[in-house]
């Protein structure tokens, strides 16, 4: 009996993990939607986001999905990361810095055309 618990148990776990890191499995399985390596390296990418954001879920996962290196900064629970935030005008999240363009909404398109 302590065994079936157990099994469930262990694939819910599994079952959280896939969720949690989808965008990374469907890139393997998926290349051609990734980034140029060229792009990837020359990128600066910063999420500006909560733990708690739909959005900025979608944003994780996309670059995730593409292959591109960005750092998330919490602004909730980070005070730089609040200031710096703060300091770039703000106004709502998820909000994304890409090589100097503030796009301030999920927007993967003006993503896209400001990695280029």
């Amino acid at each position: 009996m302590l065994g079936g618990v157990f099994k469930k148990v262990l694939l819910v776990l599994l079952l959280v993990v896939v969720i949690q890191n989808w965008g990374k499995i469907e890139r393997l399985f998926n290349p051609s939607q990734v980034v140029s390596e060229q792009v990837r390296a020359s990128a600066r990418v910063v999420l500006y986001s909560t733990e708690w954001c739909g959005y900025c879920k979608q944003i994780r996962r996309f670059l995730d999905q593409k292959g591109i290196a960005y750092q998330a900064l919490d602004i909730e629970k980070d005070a730089q990361a609040r200031k710096a935030y703060e300091a770039l005008g703000g106004g709502g999240i998820p909000f994304v810095d890409v090589n100097g363009t503030l796009i301030r909404e999920f927007n993967p398109e003006a993503i896209m055309a400001a990695l280029k």
